[in-house]
């Protein structure tokens, strides 16, 4: 066990950065083995799968029990291309024989509200639309680490925030409800594995006491030349952490239409004060 172990800690960082501690168990060593998943089989997920995955997901922890999310199921292929579409035509939408487009929703809260005549003043401020948005990533993580229990494979798909109002009239969504991210959710293909892929060293994450940025550069420099030799292990372009980040953020247009979400989240309903 310790030797597995050792060795799954060894490919989550790159090398053997950090000895297996003593109270180690069996669901660290599933959560190291994440990975995303891009290609998938064909084949259909057992019956009750879907249902699990929701229950897993309503285990997490909710802000004051509020619930502010809902998660939307889609198989249908038509749709799926669709969302494909909208969302950088990733060929993984429509290949997964499910996928999970996860919502901030605060028309729940408000349509009770409505009902008892009462008038939500918190709605409208941006804590809301925060809160919404934790919620569903705590939902969706807890079906992840559900699903990968179950032998499945899965890919978080954040450009369907390309354009929200898109897919919010491809899904009916009422007013005051987003679509977060998406997740594809199916069998991982044999012919194409998916690697664990290294994250920074801990020395760059991890802050004892008060934050501190000392050894930072000396950690990124690390981890830049072990994401690189990665890479080069998988036949692709041998770039380190540090040019992939700069290439993402330098520009606007790197953000594929993201940089209208205020916009389109005051046209949804959102108040964003």
């Amino acid at each position: 066990m310790t030797d597995v172990t050792q060795k799954k800690l060894a490919s989550r960082y790159g090398e053997a950065d950090i000895q297996v501690p003593g109270n180690w168990s069996p669901v660290l060593d599933h959560l190291l083995d994440h990975r995303s998943v891009r290609s998938f089989t064909d084949a259909p997920l057992p019956e009750g799968t879907l249902e699990a995955l929701v229950a897993a997901a309503q285990s997490a922890a909710s802000s004051s029990n509020l619930q502010v999310w809902s998660v939307v199921a889609v198989q249908s292929q038509e749709c799926k291309a669709r969302l494909a579409t909208f969302a950088g035509n990733q060929a993984h939408i429509r290949q997964a024989p499910l996928f999970l487009v996860w919502l901030a929703d605060l028309s729940r809260v408000s349509r009770l509200a409505e009902r008892e005549g009462v008038a939500l003043e918190a709605v409208p401020y941006l804590e809301s639309l925060l809160l919404g948005t934790i919620d569903a990533a705590l939902a969706a993580q807890n079906a992840v680490v559900a699903l990968e229990s179950l032998g499945l494979g899965s890919v978080y798909i954040g450009a369907i925030r390309n354009d929200i109002e898109a897919v919010a009239k491809e899904l009916e969504l009422p007013p005051q409800v987003y679509p977060v991210f998406g997740l594809c959710v199916g069998y991982p293909s044999l012919e194409r594995p998916a690697q664990v892929k290294p994250r920074l060293p801990q020395a760059a994450v991890l802050h004892h006491e008060t934050y501190s940025a000392q050894t930072e550069f000396a950690a990124i420099e690390q981890y830049d030349s072990r994401l690189g030799a990665f890479y080069s292990r998988e036949g692709l372009k041998a770039a380190g952490w540090s040019e992939q980040v700069i290439a993402r953020l330098r520009s606007v247009a790197n953000l594929h239409g993201r940089e209208e979400l205020v916009d389109e989240l005051k046209r949804l309903g959102f108040g964003l004060r």
